[in-house]
């Protein structure tokens, strides 16, 4: 199997899990975290949604997915379809969230970027509706 089939099997395995199992589960996801992979959220850490602030090493990643989990209850996240290309993989689906202070619930596309070293994500950038994000949030 190529490097660009073993990528995507790894990605396609943690969206399978990160559906089923939750934003209370982020462990696997963490587990294929390098320790300086650089996370990216449209929001940028925008007021309302300060977990979505640019993470540069796994242990502020650890904090996005704790803030996440505070914040939002996982209603969804459908993972449509995936494309790799060398050592990125991008995953285009969609989710849905409630917001625990609000109660609003937010549907959004979804697209993710992932670069992989080694088996490993090294960066991550995602893409969803903020507009949307940040109207939960109030």
């Amino acid at each position: 199997m190529g490097q660009e089939s073993t990528n995507l099997t790894l990605i396609e395995n943690a969206y399978a899990l990160w559906n089923s199992e939750g934003e209370d589960n982020f462990a696997h996801w963490m587990s294929l975290m390098d320790d300086n992979v650089h996370w990216r959220s449209l929001a940028g850490g925008v007021t309302g949604m300060e977990f979505t602030a640019d993470c540069d090493c796994k242990n502020d990643v650890v904090g996005y997915f704790t803030r996440l989990a505070q914040d939002w209850k996982m209603l969804h996240y459908t993972a449509d379809h995936y494309i790799a290309q060398g050592d990125w993989v991008v995953m285009r689906g969609r989710c849905g969230w409630r917001n625990r202070r609000t109660g609003k619930e937010v549907q959004t596309p979804k697209a993710d970027f992932l670069r992989l070293k080694d088996g490993k994500i090294v960066e991550f950038h995602e893409f969803y509706d903020t507009a949307a994000a940040l109207a939960g949030t109030q």
